[in-house]
Protein backbone atom coordinates (compact mmCIF):
# COMPACT_ATOMS: atom_id res chain seq x y z
CA UNK A 1 0.00 0.00 0.00
CA UNK A 2 3.00 2.40 0.87
CA UNK A 3 4.91 1.68 -2.11
CA UNK A 4 1.38 2.32 -4.37
CA UNK A 5 1.35 5.42 -2.92
CA UNK A 6 4.58 6.48 -2.87
CA UNK A 7 4.45 5.38 -6.78
CA UNK A 8 1.32 7.85 -6.96
CA UNK A 9 2.84 11.02 -4.99
CA UNK A 10 5.85 10.57 -8.05
CA UNK A 11 3.97 10.82 -10.56
CA UNK A 12 2.00 13.93 -9.53
CA UNK A 13 5.43 15.55 -9.90
CA UNK A 14 6.82 14.27 -12.71
CA UNK A 15 6.08 16.67 -16.40
CA UNK A 16 7.38 13.60 -18.61
CA UNK A 17 6.62 9.95 -17.85
CA UNK A 18 7.33 6.96 -20.00
CA UNK A 19 6.70 2.99 -19.49
CA UNK A 20 9.48 0.92 -20.35
CA UNK A 21 10.43 -2.64 -20.07
CA UNK A 22 14.11 -3.27 -18.48
CA UNK A 23 16.78 -4.92 -20.60
CA UNK A 24 19.64 -5.32 -18.64
CA UNK A 25 21.25 -4.05 -15.68
CA UNK A 26 24.63 -2.44 -16.45
CA UNK A 27 25.29 -1.28 -12.47
CA UNK A 28 24.09 0.27 -9.77
CA UNK A 29 22.46 3.42 -10.90
CA UNK A 30 22.95 2.23 -14.75
CA UNK A 31 20.04 0.01 -17.07
CA UNK A 32 19.11 -0.69 -20.32
CA UNK A 33 15.21 -0.01 -21.23
CA UNK A 34 13.03 -0.66 -24.48
CA UNK A 35 10.89 1.65 -25.26
CA UNK A 36 8.65 -0.08 -27.83
CA UNK A 37 11.52 -0.66 -30.90
CA UNK A 38 14.14 2.05 -28.94
CA UNK A 39 16.49 1.17 -26.82
CA UNK A 40 17.72 3.89 -23.98
CA UNK A 41 20.17 3.87 -21.42
CA UNK A 42 19.00 4.91 -18.54
CA UNK A 43 21.13 6.72 -15.66
CA UNK A 44 19.64 7.08 -12.45
CA UNK A 45 18.33 10.12 -10.76
CA UNK A 46 19.09 11.82 -7.81
CA UNK A 47 22.14 8.93 -6.43
CA UNK A 48 25.24 7.76 -7.27
CA UNK A 49 26.04 4.26 -6.57
CA UNK A 50 29.92 2.55 -6.00
CA UNK A 51 32.23 2.03 -9.03
CA UNK A 52 33.33 -0.80 -10.50
CA UNK A 53 36.55 -0.92 -9.22
CA UNK A 54 35.41 -0.26 -5.49
CA UNK A 55 34.52 -3.80 -4.78
CA UNK A 56 32.90 -5.72 -3.43
CA UNK A 57 30.42 -3.02 -3.32
CA UNK A 58 29.67 -2.13 -6.89
CA UNK A 59 28.73 -5.99 -7.01
CA UNK A 60 26.65 -5.55 -4.25
CA UNK A 61 24.66 -2.43 -5.38
CA UNK A 62 24.07 -3.75 -8.91
CA UNK A 63 22.77 -6.96 -7.24
CA UNK A 64 20.15 -4.89 -5.47
CA UNK A 65 19.22 -3.42 -8.47
CA UNK A 66 18.54 -6.38 -10.44
CA UNK A 67 16.80 -7.50 -7.51
CA UNK A 68 14.60 -4.30 -7.88
CA UNK A 69 14.56 -4.39 -11.47
CA UNK A 70 14.41 -7.88 -13.05
CA UNK A 71 14.98 -7.79 -16.73
CA UNK A 72 11.33 -8.41 -18.86
CA UNK A 73 9.68 -6.04 -15.52
CA UNK A 74 8.27 -2.97 -16.62
CA UNK A 75 9.11 0.84 -14.99
CA UNK A 76 8.00 4.12 -15.19
CA UNK A 77 10.44 6.49 -16.27
CA UNK A 78 10.38 10.05 -14.05
CA UNK A 79 12.92 11.88 -16.90
CA UNK A 80 14.94 14.74 -15.43
CA UNK A 81 17.06 15.43 -18.64
CA UNK A 82 19.96 13.78 -20.58
CA UNK A 83 23.07 14.14 -19.83
CA UNK A 84 26.31 14.55 -21.90
CA UNK A 85 26.97 10.71 -22.77
CA UNK A 86 23.33 10.57 -24.16
CA UNK A 87 22.13 9.10 -21.35
CA UNK A 88 18.56 9.47 -19.94
CA UNK A 89 18.47 10.86 -16.02
CA UNK A 90 15.34 9.57 -14.33
CA UNK A 91 14.08 8.16 -11.55
CA UNK A 92 12.82 4.90 -12.10
CA UNK A 93 9.14 4.12 -10.65
CA UNK A 94 7.76 0.27 -10.51
CA UNK A 95 5.56 -1.72 -8.18
CA UNK A 96 7.82 -1.13 -5.48
CA UNK A 97 7.88 2.00 -5.39
CA UNK A 98 10.61 4.76 -6.46
CA UNK A 99 13.33 1.97 -7.33
CA UNK A 100 16.22 5.67 -6.56
CA UNK A 101 15.32 5.85 -3.44
CA UNK A 102 15.16 1.79 -2.98
CA UNK A 103 19.05 1.78 -3.64
CA UNK A 104 19.87 4.73 -1.03
CA UNK A 105 17.33 2.95 1.79
CA UNK A 106 19.40 0.11 1.21
CA UNK A 107 22.58 1.18 1.77
CA UNK A 108 23.47 0.69 -1.52
CA UNK A 109 23.72 4.15 -3.17
CA UNK A 110 24.46 7.69 -2.36
CA UNK A 111 21.89 10.57 -2.21
CA UNK A 112 24.20 12.23 -5.21
CA UNK A 113 23.73 15.78 -3.69
CA UNK A 114 25.35 17.58 -7.06
CA UNK A 115 21.99 16.64 -8.67
CA UNK A 116 19.21 16.82 -6.13
CA UNK A 117 18.07 20.11 -7.28
CA UNK A 118 15.36 18.40 -8.79
CA UNK A 119 14.53 15.21 -6.52
CA UNK A 120 13.05 15.24 -3.27
CA UNK A 121 16.07 16.00 -1.67
CA UNK A 122 14.80 15.64 1.72
CA UNK A 123 13.52 12.15 1.39
CA UNK A 124 16.72 11.03 -0.38
CA UNK A 125 18.77 12.47 2.62
CA UNK A 126 16.65 11.47 4.49
CA UNK A 127 16.62 7.61 3.83
CA UNK A 128 20.73 8.17 3.19
CA UNK A 129 20.48 9.11 6.93
CA UNK A 130 18.53 5.81 7.92
CA UNK A 131 20.63 3.44 5.98
CA UNK A 132 23.44 5.26 8.18
CA UNK A 133 21.77 5.20 11.40
CA UNK A 134 21.33 1.31 11.00
CA UNK A 135 24.95 0.63 9.46
CA UNK A 136 23.81 -1.36 6.16
CA UNK A 137 25.33 -1.37 2.92
CA UNK A 138 27.79 0.85 2.25
CA UNK A 139 27.82 2.21 5.80
CA UNK A 140 28.38 -1.34 6.94
CA UNK A 141 31.97 -0.19 7.21
CA UNK A 142 31.54 2.58 9.61
CA UNK A 143 29.54 6.11 10.33
CA UNK A 144 31.49 7.54 7.33
CA UNK A 145 30.81 4.77 5.02
CA UNK A 146 32.69 3.97 2.08
CA UNK A 147 34.72 7.01 -0.15
CA UNK A 148 31.72 8.53 -2.46
CA UNK A 149 31.66 7.63 -6.24
CA UNK A 150 32.11 11.50 -6.69
CA UNK A 151 35.19 11.65 -4.78
CA UNK A 152 36.77 8.25 -5.63
CA UNK A 153 36.25 9.29 -9.30
CA UNK A 154 37.70 12.39 -8.83
CA UNK A 155 41.23 11.03 -7.41
CA UNK A 156 41.31 8.18 -10.07
CA UNK A 157 41.13 11.17 -12.65
CA UNK A 158 44.07 13.50 -10.44
CA UNK A 159 46.20 10.38 -10.74
CA UNK A 160 45.58 9.43 -13.84
CA UNK A 161 46.71 12.88 -14.63
CA UNK A 162 49.74 13.40 -12.48
CA UNK A 163 50.93 9.83 -13.86
CA UNK A 164 50.28 10.99 -17.39
CA UNK A 165 48.17 8.27 -18.04
CA UNK A 166 46.89 7.87 -21.30
CA UNK A 167 45.52 4.54 -21.26
CA UNK A 168 43.20 3.33 -24.24
CA UNK A 169 40.74 0.47 -23.92
CA UNK A 170 39.38 -1.43 -27.13
CA UNK A 171 35.99 -3.10 -26.21
CA UNK A 172 37.09 -6.63 -27.06
CA UNK A 173 39.52 -6.53 -23.64
CA UNK A 174 36.86 -4.16 -21.35
CA UNK A 175 35.71 -7.68 -20.46
CA UNK A 176 32.09 -6.71 -19.40
CA UNK A 177 29.04 -4.08 -20.85
CA UNK A 178 29.42 -2.29 -16.66
CA UNK A 179 32.98 -1.79 -16.82
CA UNK A 180 32.65 -0.06 -20.63
CA UNK A 181 29.77 2.10 -19.41
CA UNK A 182 32.16 2.96 -16.74
CA UNK A 183 35.27 4.04 -18.53
CA UNK A 184 32.44 5.88 -21.06
CA UNK A 185 31.30 8.09 -18.05
CA UNK A 186 35.03 8.72 -17.32
CA UNK A 187 35.62 10.11 -20.67
CA UNK A 188 36.73 7.14 -22.98
CA UNK A 189 34.00 8.37 -25.42
CA UNK A 190 35.66 6.74 -28.11
CA UNK A 191 34.02 3.32 -26.72
CA UNK A 192 30.95 4.88 -28.14
CA UNK A 193 31.52 4.63 -31.73
CA UNK A 194 27.99 5.33 -33.10
CA UNK A 195 27.29 8.23 -30.67
CA UNK A 196 24.26 6.92 -29.01
CA UNK A 197 25.31 6.97 -25.52
CA UNK A 198 26.46 3.36 -25.12
CA UNK A 199 30.01 1.89 -25.26
CA UNK A 200 30.77 -1.69 -26.42
CA UNK A 201 27.18 -2.34 -27.80
CA UNK A 202 28.84 -5.68 -28.80
CA UNK A 203 29.23 -6.80 -24.72
CA UNK A 204 25.82 -6.74 -23.91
Amino acid sequence: MKAAAAFLLALCFTTTVNAATVVSVGDGDTIRVSEGSKRITVRLACIDAPESSQRPWEARSTALLKQLTPVGSEVTLRVQTTDRYGRTVAELLNHRGNVNQLMVEGGQAFAYRRYLRQCDAQRYLQLEAEAKRQGIGVWSVGPSGITRPWDYRRGRRRSSSSSGSTRKYRCKDIGSWSRAQQLLARGHRYLDGDGDGEACESLR
